[in-house]
């Protein structure tokens, strides 16, 4: 039974933390404000307080995830790399996302799309293209950013949804297309990248 604290200044980011291992584990269907107060060992009256509704908790936990993958981008060391093109580093970062931080991009892509039926989380999830636009902004102009944006999307979905193993080349290929280079080189179209052989 969850014991009331007199003084917990960080309660409000512990039952955000809370939110997130809920949906980790359970998906966005387990999360409540019962189920939340409960990971976090704090009274259900806590998580009231804090979020009046159901949406303004997932509205925290998404605006947490996005702050994360904004800033893990913004420091990689892929797009700090003065010798590595563009295209390359973020097929890189997306390579390093989809091997050691696959569940948190799992979780993270899990709140996002629940803004397709949770319309409070429309604006946060938008963040989240802001957030990599920002890291860009150094490498690149606006519209390419945003296009590049939408390309790593894209891409990430599909290996995260597909069952088939990464394949960085092919990244690699598809964003070089976004940003007119690779002549030379020409990509393969989505609808051939590389798969697995499956059983039958």
């Amino acid at each position: 039974m969850a014991r009331p604290r007199r003084h917990d200044p960080d309660r409000r980011e512990r039952i955000v933390d809370a939110a997130l291992r809920v949906v980790g584990r359970d998906g966005i269907a387990g999360l409540s404000h019962r189920t939340a107060a409960a990971e976090a060992d704090v009274p259900l009256g806590s998580t009231t307080y804090h979020f009046g509704s159901l949406d303004e908790l997932l509205v925290a936990a998404l605006r947490r995830t996005n702050g994360v993958f904004g800033r893990t981008l913004r420091e990689s060391p892929e797009l700090a790399d003065p010798d590595l093109d563009l295209a390359t580093a973020l097929a890189r970062v997306m390579g390093r996302w989809l091997g050691e931080d696959r569940a948190e991009l799992e979780l993270a892509y899990e709140l996002y799309l629940a803004a397709l039926r949770r319309p409070a989380l429309r604006p946060v999830a938008e963040e989240w293209a802001g957030e990599v636009r920002t890291a860009l902004a150094g490498r690149t102009d606006p519209a390419t950013a945003g296009a590049l944006v939408a390309m790593t999307d894209g891409l990430c979905l599909m290996y995260l949804l597909g069952g088939r193993p990464y394949q960085e080349e092919h990244a690699r290929t598809m964003l070089a297309r976004v940003l007119g280079e690779g002549s030379e080189n020409p990509a393969v179209p989505l609808a051939e990248a590389p798969t697995e052989p499956t059983g039958t």
